[in-house]
């Protein structure tokens, strides 16, 4: 009888070489703008990216190890989601360390992976930030507590977010635009995405110019983070130089945004996307020339409850834009998606 394989095993090649799409109806622009869909890596988001590369890099370093270690994060989500469904894939089992105000969905599609999932308040810990500070706070002890039990790959320290980042999304969208980019726009979360990709870029070319976004203090914008409010990551520190400008987005701004992308453009955006495209837009009204390259995290998928609690769309809405949005792709928790007929 032939061995049965693990479906998820098939998934780990398809990571990476996402779409650039141009960005058409939102907004009156001088720049091309382009958008680089991150929702169709498959399990739905950028940080599909560094958490192979950090996985691969525990175990080429044998510090994770089949049938010994469990792998534990901190995460606002997505990298959480992708470690749950790549350690599912693997055969590890995975605890994941998560703010109060992740979305539901998000958490419990991390627990029907297999994750045993942890949660914290903004006041856990007074002494550092909120959010997920108190999320790295926590899985710090918990590892300094057994150490030899746990792999925390850490993606707000961890190099192979950033390489991974200057490996493959930089190449990507250089090639994309035919060298022709002259800005970059992403958000901050752990500052992998932003110094991988912007120090990839101004090697080929150092008039690109990079403006990183961040959300309003005390936001709702699931992974990204305002760095006033909260410890500047390491990985993010490293290269902080590569930054050209920053942009604050306040929720509403973002919420608008998307809202208005669903509407024009039929695209089906998450939180954080809203926001590097309301600043992408604000810098095209302000550019004659050029090529601008925005990053989508995610899609919509995983926010029913914070799209309902702001009032972004009404059900029908959301149902028809995970149903016929433009460019959508199936993550790998499709029953996650729709929201219930409550």
């Amino acid at each position: 009888m032939a061995a049965q394989t693990n479906p998820f095993q098939r998934i780990f090649g398809k990571i990476g070489q996402t779409p650039l799409i141009p960005i058409k109806n939102v907004g009156s622009r001088g720049m091309k703008l382009y958008a680089k869909l991150e929702w169709c890596n498959p399990f739905g988001s950028i940080k599909d990216r560094p958490a192979w590369w950090m996985i691969k890099e525990g175990e080429r370093n044998n510090i994770l190890k089949k049938g010994e270690s469990i792998i534990i994060e901190p995460t606002s989500g997505n990298t959480g989601v992708a470690l749950a469904g790549m350690c599912q894939a693997l055969g590890y089992n995975a605890e994941m360390v998560v703010p109060k105000r992740v979305s539901i969905e998000t958490k419990g599609i991390m627990k029907d992976m297999g994750v045993k999932m942890l949660e914290t308040e903004d006041d856990l810990c007074p002494r550092v930030g909120p959010g997920t500070d108190q999320a790295i706070a926590l899985a710090k002890a918990i590892v300094k507590g057994t150490p030899s039990k746990y792999y925390m790959p850490n993606q707000y320290k961890n190099e192979a977010n950033f390489q991974a980042h200057y490996e493959t999304t930089g190449p990507e969208i250089w090639d994309s635009t035919n060298g022709k980019i002259t800005h970059f726009i992403t958000g901050i979360g752990t500052g992998g995405t932003i110094t991988g990709v912007s120090t990839y870029l101004k090697k080929k070319s150092p008039s690109v110019k990079t403006i990183a976004v961040q959300p309003q203090r005390d936001h709702h914008l699931q992974g990204l983070r305002n760095i006033e409010e909260s410890q500047m990551p390491d990985v993010l520190e490293r290269r902080a130089e590569t930054i050209d400008d920053w942009k604050t987005i306040s929720d509403d701004d973002a919420f608008n945004t998307l809202r208005e992308a669903g509407k024009k453009e039929n695209l089906f955006l998450g939180p954080s996307s809203g926001a590097t495209l309301r600043a992408a837009l604000d810098l095209a009204d302000n550019v004659k020339d050029g090529v601008g390259v925005v990053i989508f995290g995610d899609s919509g998928h995983k926010y029913w409850s914070v799209f309902d609690k702001f009032n972004v769309f009404t059900r029908e809405e959301f149902v028809k834009l995970q149903d016929r949005g433009k460019y959508n792709s199936k993550p790998l928790f499709l029953k996650h998606q729709l929201p219930s007929n409550k």
